[in-house]
């Protein structure tokens, strides 16, 4: 989640010169934001390398979804051993795909979080949230109560594209969660007043910030960067009557990885304390750890209801849902 920028990817590798080689390499897939200067990346990076006699090659994405299609067009010419940054919505289609193989994870020795209730055999969850339409106290002063309320309202929205990110995904399947056969309607009318569509979470976030728009798709968690790295409150989520989809952020094993053993342990890394509590505060969405403390400024985010589908079905129904949004926007 998170705070998105459109920096270029970092792609980090063995020093040069008189120094001693490390024992071993380990390539990540991952998102661009992950890894920026002010990501996650470089302090896991440095934290994992302290332990593993071994370097961390962070190679970058855009999203989510440009990530998946990446690794499934290198097929079995990827460099990647650990694809780290698809979301519970592109399980099932990563796994059709033959894109990962089993972990050895062992969740029960994990204090994870009661809601997740996760159990699979093949991706790690290592953070999650929730979609919400982010505004401005300062310029929105009555926000809606419900998705249908900002649907047919006139108010100016941006939002992302599900065919090449994430939150765009989550937005189609919020949508039918709330619309179910509906949602063509519903999709046609939002278009009356989306201000633009955009290819990425970081390009739509900025445009809200200049005040092109008075909502912009992100997540619950956004207010808390902004209060924490701003210093601003006035930045809000709205919170919808009829709940809100959820998005669990995952990693797996590259099923063409080299080094299966070492890839285990970087997503071990991942699900310890220590890694858990660097991801709130640079990645800015929820730990799956239960016992990782927040800063003061996340209790004061709203706490939705979740509602969707499971990952499986969200699979099946992707490219039918992706077409629905094309047909009806474009009318």
């Amino acid at each position: 989640m998170n705070i998105r920028s459109s920096l270029a990817f970092a792609a980090l590798a063995l020093a040069a010169g008189n120094a001693p080689a490390a024992s071993a390499d380990l390539t990540v897939y991952t998102y661009e934001s992950f890894i920026s200067s002010w990501g996650p990346g470089p302090a896991l990076k440095a934290r994992f390398e302290a332990q593993c006699d071994c370097t961390i090659a962070f190679v970058g994405a855009e999203d989510g979804v440009a990530l998946l299609n990446r690794v499934r067009l290198e097929g079995a010419n990827t460099r990647a051993d650990v694809i780290l940054g698809l979301d519970d919505s592109l399980i099932a289609e990563a796994r059709a795909h033959a894109l990962v193989r089993p972990h050895s994870i062992d969740f029960a020795s994990v204090p994870m979080v009661a809601a997740l209730a996760w159990a699979d055999d093949s991706f790690v969850p290592f953070d999650f949230g929730y979609f919400a339409f982010i505004y401005d106290d300062r310029k929105v002063s009555a926000p809606p109560a419900s998705l249908a309320e900002l649907v047919a309202g006139p108010a100016r929205v941006i939002y992302q594209d599900p065919r090449t990110s994430t939150p765009g995904l989550g937005l189609l399947h919020w949508m039918r969660a709330v619309y179910g056969d509906a949602a063509p309607a519903a999709w046609a009318r939002l278009a009356q007043h989306t201000v633009t569509v955009t290819s990425g979470w970081s390009e739509a976030y900025n445009m809200f910030l200049r005040g092109e728009a008075d909502y912009v798709l992100s997540y619950t968690t956004s207010p808390a960067y902004h209060a924490i790295a701003d210093g601003n409150a006035h930045y809000r989520a709205v919170r919808f009557a009829e709940g809100h989809v959820a998005q669990v952020e995952v990693a797996a094993l590259s099923a063409h990885t080299d080094d299966a053993v070492l890839a285990n342990r970087f997503l071990a890394f991942l699900l310890s304390r220590e890694a858990q509590e660097i991801i709130p505060v640079t990645n800015w969405m929820l730990p799956v750890r239960s016992d990782v403390a927040l800063p003061e400024a996340f209790e004061q985010l709203i706490r939705p209801d979740r509602i969707g589908f499971v990952a499986d079905e969200i699979g099946a129904r992707r490219a039918a849902w992706v077409r629905e949004w094309r047909d009806a926007v474009s009318r």
